[in-house]
């Protein structure tokens, strides 16, 4: 099976990222499932059901959140009727929506995917490594690819749930920082892994945002406006190509493409 994960939306540079790209990545890297990060789909902030439905309808099947999740109200009451959605599976007990979900093909193969928000520098979840896991062993009885996003800030975090997942889900991504890094690998026991996907939106930018209001932010500690750039719109990804019997993965290859 092969995963097309597309790095943090941001806003609509990046929604129309998706739309215009991805038809010929699916076809070019011969894509069966893609899931993409859209807690930043609705102006950098969030995400609303419409525009939720705005990147199904351009071809994403699947679409992980993140620690903004709750930013936009409107989610609320539609996320646990969104089966393609899914939010932190370590959220408290009792908050709507799912942690995880099976996702079944046209051809009938299915694939787990798994979303988690990390702890450091980030709001105090429930233990993201134990709820990790207990999932990983209960998907891989339905399923031998188990695909997770990792929404978290610190690349050690990352790095240590990468080592305790290996062996137990066929990928782990990290999300959230925007960036993307050049570490991805295949781990010894064949779990593919990369650090941060990076972001989907506009490239010339401070992680998305106006770098002369970024600026202005840090050098006086005023609070600021949370604009969106507008220059160079280019999509982030990685395309991993998984062992359908197995459940490990075979290669773990970056993705960018500008959306010229």
């Amino acid at each position: 099976m092969r995963i097309l994960f597309i790095g943090d939306v941001v806003a609509g540079a990046g929604r129309d990222c998706v739309k215009r790209l991805l038809p010929a990545l699916r076809e070019e890297h011969r894509i069966d499932l893609t899931i993409a990060n859209g807690e930043n789909a609705a102006g950098g902030l969030g995400a609303t059901p419409p525009l939720i439905r705005e990147l199904l309808q351009s071809g994403v099947q699947v679409i992980t959140m993140g620690n903004h999740t709750w930013r936009k109200k409107e989610l609320l009451p539609e996320i646990d009727s969104m089966t393609q959605v899914i939010r932190p599976a370590n959220y408290p007990a009792g908050v709507p929506g799912r942690g995880s979900m099976v996702f079944t093909l046209p051809d009938g193969r299915k694939a787990a995917i798994v979303n988690l928000i990390g702890r450091v520098y980030m709001e105090a979840f429930d233990d993201p490594f134990v709820v990790g896991a207990h999932l990983c062993g209960e998907l891989r009885a339905q399923t031998p690819v188990v695909f997770v996003d990792f929404h978290a800030e610190a690349t050690a975090e990352k790095a240590a749930m990468a080592w305790h997942l290996d062996g137990k889900c066929s990928a782990i991504v990290g999300t959230h920082t925007h960036v993307q890094t050049a570490d991805e690998r295949i781990m010894p026991r064949g779990t593919a892994f990369i650090t941060d996907v990076g972001m989907t939106g506009p490239h010339d930018s401070v992680i998305g945002l106006d770098a002369a209001e970024s600026i202005r932010k840090f050098m006086t500690g005023l609070p600021g406006k949370h604009t969106v750039a507008e220059g160079r719109p280019a999509l982030n990804g990685v395309v991993i190509d998984i062992d359908d019997a197995t459940g490990k993965s075979n290669s773990i290859t970056r993705v960018y493409v500008e959306n010229r």
